[in-house]
Order: structure tokens, then C-alpha cells, then sequence
């Protein structure tokens, strides 16, 4: 995403009363001015919830410590391709 409709989801998660948005787009922090808004937004540096569910508790604690226009990253690990042969 980016622009406009990151904006808009924005807009639409804070007067839906949105707190804290957990996102998998960590540029949302240099496309959008987050200064003033009243939600959180911590980002994941992977979003497949294989990668994802190692991370569970570093995410719970990003979400605890989240204030209003903060933004966090919360680095989860990254999707690696098995090669052919390879059974670890």
C-alpha cells in the first residue's frame, strides 16, 4: 500500500476507535504523517503466521507499550525458501 488509501485506512481505523493497528507494511512510518493521530501502529517485519507465532510475545509487548502516534517495528524473522534436498 502507500498514498492515499493507507490515509484512508488511517481515518477509518481511528473513528472506528481503533488503539493500536498491527500492520505488515513498515514503510506506512515515511508515507504518512503519524504525528497527532490517537492509534498505535506496529509493524511486522513478516506476516505469515508460521514466521509470526515465534514473535507472539515480542508483538503482545509492542501492542502493551503502544501510545498514541507511535510506531514500531517489530522484526519477526523472514521467509526463507527450502532448496531441494534441504529437510531442516
Amino acid at each position: 500500500m502507500g498514498g492515499p488509501e493507507d490515509s484512508e485506512l488511517l481515518r477509518a481505523a481511528e473513528s472506528g476507535g481503533i488503539e493500536v493497528l498491527v500492520t505488515g507494511d513498515q514503510t506506512m512510518y515515511f508515507e504518512q504523517n503519524l504525528a497527532g493521530r490517537r492509534m498505535a501502529i506496529v509493524a511486522l517485519s513478516e506476516i505469515q503466521l508460521p514466521i509470526i507465532k515465534n514473535s507472539l510475545p515480542s508483538i503482545i509487548a509492542a501492542i502493551d507499550n503502544a501510545g498514541p502516534d507511535s510506531f514500531q517495528i517489530v522484526e519477526c524473522g523472514a521467509f526463507r525458501r527450502r532448496k531441494a534436498g534441504d529437510d531442516r
